[in-house]
């Protein structure tokens, strides 16, 4: 197969593939998907033939993205998404509490969603400063 890419869709393509790895990979531990790994180096591999060596490391013969691309934004890409994700989960659930607490349907996607934007705009004033965990 041969794809062609200009140097910026190349760049965009390692972009993807790093954030599709940390995904899947960050927090497996030692039980990693290993055909992402493998994937991603050999696309960071690639580096140094495209003039962009600067965004790859080798190390015993295997590539990996460099210091200097892990450092160039792409974890502040990932905490934006995870920031997004985490209170989007977070006031679901909540809103899914509290409609249990209030015996309402869980099927009512309409409340479900009113309290979601409620505990949405609840957090984008305040983060998680106001929430409270209580011991029973």
């Amino acid at each position: 197969m041969t794809i062609e890419l200009s140097n910026k869709e190349f760049r965009r393509l390692l972009d993807l593939i790093y954030i599709g790895n940390w995904i899947l990979n960050s927090a497996r531990g030692e039980d990693r998907f290993e055909d992402y790994d493998n994937l991603q180096e050999k696309f960071f591999a690639l580096c140094a033939k495209n003039g962009m060596r600067a965004l790859v490391t080798s190390y015993m013969g295997h590539h990996f993205p460099s210091k200097a691309y892990e450092d160039g934004g792409i974890h502040e890409a990932i905490a934006d998404y995870e920031d997004a994700v985490f209170f989007d989960i977070l006031a679901e659930e909540l809103a899914r509490r509290d409609m249990v607490e209030e015996n309402l349907s869980q099927d009512d996607m309409t409340e479900l969603t009113n309290r979601m934007n409620d505990y949405m705009d609840e957090f984008e004033k305040n983060g998680v400063d106001r929430v409270v965990v209580e011991e029973e």
